[in-house]
C-alpha cells in the first residue's frame, strides 16, 4: 500500500478517469438539446415549491413574470434549480410521512437502515452515534441538511445527526445518491440526506409519550400558531434510557439522556416568503468501547445550536432565494468517565456560519441556475489544530481551549436545466476554493439526462464530479493511539451511473448501475503485523474504484387487488458493491475497506382490521473487513438479518403503537467490538389536539 503526502501531490482528477468521455458526453447532449429546443414550439416548464407543470411558448416565457401556479407534486432536491419529483434528472429516495409513521424507528438514524444504497453503522441505539454513508463510502463524505442548510460539523462527522427536531416534525427525507458537488459544493461526495420539516396550515398541537425496554422513556409535545401570512411552532422532547449493556465493574456504558427543542415559521404573501428555523440538542451517552476496545467506560456529552433564516421571491421572471446560517457545537469526550484524574477530558467547540444565494430564471433555452455560498469553519480544542496566541477559557471548567483552526470555504455554482417533451437534461459545475492549506481553485463539472421512453418507462444517465475537504480530526487528532496528518489532500471522485425506472398500475420498478473512482481517499489505517500498540494513521489512499448496482420494487397491493384489505403495500431493495483495491492483509482500516458488500432490505404493511395496521420490515446485509475483538484478535464483520415490526391503531385523534425491534434477538455488530442491542419494545400513544 502506497499513501500520498505533502511531497506527492497530483493534479486534480477531474478529467482523468471518465473525463473525456464526460466532457464528450456533455458537449453532444448540450448541443442537441439547445437545437431541439430551440426548434419545439413550446417548453415544459415546473416552479419550485408550489407551481404545476405548463407549456409556454416562446412569447409567453419573454412576457409573462407572475407564476401564480399551483403545484400537485413537491419539489426536490436533485438539482439547483428545483423540480418535482416526476421531472426530476436524477433519482433521488423519498421517505415521505407515511413512511416515517409507518416504521418501528426512534430516529431518523434508524429510519435510513431502510434505504438499500445507505450503510448506517450504529455504535449506539436511539440516535446516541450513528455513522451514515452511501455507496460504500464513509460518514464524512455525505451532506447532511436540514431544510437544504448544511448543517455538518467539521470536526467529525460522527456527530453529524445530532438533529434537533423531533421525527413527529418530519414531513420528508430526500436521499440522493452519488455525487452533489454543484448542488451543495463541499462534502456532498457521495451523497446527500436532505431533513425537511413541516409547519401546519392551521392551529394545532399534539402530545407523545413511550417507553419500553432498557428503561426507555421518551415524551414530547407541539404547538403550532397560524394566523394569516404567518405561522410560528415549537416543539420540544426528551428521551432517556439506562442502555443494554454494562462495563467490566458493573456500571452502565450505553445509557443515554438527551432533549431537543425546535423553533421554526414561515411569512407568505404575494411578493415573497420566508422561513426560519432555531433549535438545540443536547445529549450525553455512555460510549463503551466506542474508540478503542481497551476502555469500556467512556462517555461523551454534546450540545448543539442551529439556526437559520431563508426568503425567496415569488413573483417575477427572475427568483432569488438567500439564506444565512449559524451552528453552534460543544463536545466533551472522557476516556474514563468522571474521572479526570485518570485522563484529561477532550473539549471542543466549534462554528460555522455560512450565507448562499441562488438565482434561477427561465428563458428559450431552458431553465438556469446560479448561485455562490460563502462558509467559515472554526474550531478551539484542547487537541486539536494550531496552537493559539491567546487560549479560550473552557465554559464551566478551569481549563482552556489551546489550539485551533479556522478555514472559510467558497463555492460557485452554474446549472442549466431542459426539460422536453420526452428528454429532461441537467447539466453544470461547482468550483471551489478552500482556504486550508493554500488550496487553489478547483472545478468539478456533471452532467445528468433522463428520456421518457413511454408515459411508464425513463432511461437516466450521469456522470458527476465531486470532492471532500478533510475534517479537523483527520487533520489533527494524535492522541489515544492515533496519528494524524495535517497535510491531508482533499478527497475527488468521479462518477458515472445508468439505469431506468418504471412507475404506473400500482407498480414502481427501477435499476441501475453505478461505477465511482475515487483518489486521495482518507481513511483511519493501521498495520496488524506491528503489534496490537500500532498506531491508526489517517492517511490518503492512491485510488479506489467502486462499482455497484441497485433495483428495487414497491408494489401497491391495494391498487393492485382491490377485492381484498389485508394487504396494503410491498417494497423489495437490493444494493451490492465492490471495490477494486488489493490491500496489503496486514492493513486494517477503519472505514474505506468496510463496506456493505449485500444489502437487502423488504418492508410489508397490512391493515387488519379497520383502523388497525401492522408494518413488517426485513433488511439483511454483509460487510467486508476486519475489526480487533477485546481479547486482541482481529474478526471479520459476520453477515447478519433483522426482523421489525409495527402494531399500530390509528384514530382521527390519537394514534397508539407497539413496535419491537430486533425482534428475532439477533447478536450482531455494525462497527468494531461494540455490539448491538437485542429484541426491544416500545409501546406508546400520541393524541393531535
Amino acid at each position: 500500500m502506497k499513501y500520498n503526502n505533502i511531497s506527492n501531490r497530483r493534479q486534480p482528477m477531474v478529467f482523468r478517469r471518465f473525463g473525456r468521455k464526460g466532457y464528450s458526453l456533455f458537449a453532444c447532449l448540450g448541443r442537441e438539446v439547445l437545437i431541439g429546443t430551440l426548434s419545439v414550439a413550446t417548453l415544459t416548464y415546473a416552479k419550485a415549491d408550489g407551481v404545476s407543470v405548463e407549456p409556454l411558448t416562446a412569447d409567453t416565457i419573454a412576457t409573462k413574470t407572475d407564476r401564480e401556479l399551483t403545484l400537485d407534486e413537491v419539489s426536490i432536491t436533485g438539482t439547483r434549480a428545483p423540480l418535482t419529483q416526476s421531472q426530476a434528472v436524477r433519482m433521488v429516495t423519498v421517505l415521505d410521512r407515511s413512511d416515517i409513521q409507518a416504521a418501528p424507528v426512534q430516529s431518523v438514524n434508524d429510519l435510513l437502515k431502510y434505504v438499500a444504497g445507505v450503510d448506517v453503522r450504529q455504535r449506539g441505539p436511539i440516535g446516541a452515534q450513528t455513522d451514515v454513508s452511501i455507496r460504500g463510502g464513509n460518514y464524512e463524505q455525505v451532506v447532511i441538511l436540514l431544510n437544504g442548510i448544511n448543517i455538518c460539523d467539521p470536526q467529525t462527522g460522527h456527530n453529524a445527526f445530532d438533529f434537533p427536531v423531533d421525527l413527529t416534525e418530519i414531513e420528508r427525507i430526500e436521499v440522493l445518491e452519488g455525487p452533489a458537488g454543484r448542488v451543495y459544493g463541499t462534502s456532498s461526495m457521495l451523497g446527500a440526506i436532505n431533513i425537511v420539516t413541516k409547519t401546519p396550515d392551521t392551529t394545532s398541537a399534539d402530545v407523545h409519550l413511550e417507553g419500553g425496554s432498557f428503561g426507555y422513556l421518551s415524551a414530547g409535545a407541539r404547538a403550532n400558531v397560524a394566523k394569516g401570512a404567518w405561522n410560528n411552532q415549537l416543539s420540544a422532547s426528551y428521551t432517556r434510557s439506562d442502555g443494554y449493556s454494562r462495563n467490566k465493574e458493573g456500571g452502565l456504558n450505553a445509557d443515554y439522556e438527551g432533549a431537543k427543542a425546535f423553533w421554526q415559521g414561515n411569512y407568505r404573501d404575494e411578493w415573497v416568503k420566508a422561513r426560519w428555523h432555531a433549535g438545540l440538542s443536547v445529549k450525553g451517552y455512555g460510549s463503551n468501547t466506542f474508540y478503542g476496545a481497551n476502555w469500556d467506560d467512556q462517555y461523551e456529552h454534546t450540545f448543539k445550536t442551529y439556526s437559520a433564516l431563508q426568503a425567496e421571491n415569488v413573483k417575477g421572471a427572475l427568483h432569488l432565494k438567500g439564506s444565512v446560517y449559524w451552528n453552534h457545537s460543544e463536545d466533551r469526550f472522557e476516556l474514563y468517565r468522571g474521572a479526570p484524574d485518570k485522563v484529561a477530558y477532550n473539549y471542543h467547540r466549534c462554528e460555522v456560519t455560512g450565507v448562499n444565494v441562488n438565482a434561477y430564471f427561465d428563458w428559450l433555452a431552458g431553465r438556469t441556475s446560479i448561485g455562490a455560498e460563502l462558509r467559515n469553519e472554526d474550531l478551539l480544542s484542547g487537541n486539536l489544530g494550531e496552537p493559539l496566541d491567546h487560549p479560550h477559557h473552557i465554559s464551566g471548567t478551569e481549563r482552556y481551549y489551546t489550539n485551533g483552526i479556522n478555514r472559510t470555504n467558497i463555492s460557485l455554482m452554474a446549472e442549466h436545466n431542459i426539460i422536453l417533451h420526452r428528454l429532461s437534461v441537467s447539466a453544470g459545475l461547482v468550483a471551489v476554493k478552500n482556504s486550508w492549506n493554500g488550496m487553489n481553485m478547483k472545478v468539478y463539472p456533471g452532467v445528468d439526462a433522463s428520456l421518457k421512453l413511454t408515459e411508464a418507462w425513463k432511461l437516466f444517465a450521469s456522470w458527476n464530479t465531486s470532492l471532500r475537504m478533510p475534517s479537523f480530526t483527520e487533520l489533527y487528532y494524535s492522541v489515544g493511539g492515533h496519528k494524524a496528518d495535517k497535510y491531508l489532500m482533499p478527497e475527488e471522485l468521479s462518477s458515472v451511473e445508468a439505469g431506468v425506472k418504471y412507475a404506473g398500475m400500482g407498480l414502481t420498478l427501477s435499476a441501475s448501475f453505478f461505477q465511482n473512482h475515487c483518489e486521495n481517499l482518507i481513511d483511519w489505517v493501521r498495520r496488524t503485523d506491528e503489534g496490537a500498540d500500532a498506531p491508526w494513521q489517517s492517511v490518503n489512499m492512491n485510488e479506489i474504484d467502486a462499482t455497484g448496482w441497485k433495483a428495487d420494487a414497491t408494489i401497491d397491493l391495494q391498487q393492485l387487488l382491490p377485492a381484498q384489505h389485508l394487504l396494503q403495500r410491498f417494497s423489495l431493495a437490493y444494493t451490492y458493491l465492490d471495490q477494486d483495491k488489493k490491500v496489503d492483509e496486514h492493513l486494517q482500516s477503519k472505514y474505506t475497506l468496510e463496506y456493505l458488500r449485500h444489502k437487502l432490505v423488504a418492508g410489508l404493511q397490512l391493515s387488519l382490521w379497520r383502523q388497525l395496521g401492522l408494518g413488517i420490515h426485513y433488511r439483511f446485509q454483509e460487510r467486508t473487513g476486519t475489526y480487533t475483538d477485546t481479547e486482541g484478535s482481529i474478526r471479520s464483520y459476520q453477515p447478519y438479518a433483522l426482523l421489525d415490526a409495527r402494531l399500530s391503531w390509528q384514530a382521527p385523534r390519537y394514534s397508539c403503537y407497539v413496535e419491537a425491534n430486533n425482534l428475532l434477538d439477533k447478536n450482531y455488530v455494525d462497527y468494531g467490538n461494540v455490539e448491538q442491542p437485542g429484541c426491544w419494545i416500545i409501546a406508546g400513544v400520541s393524541y393531535h389536539f
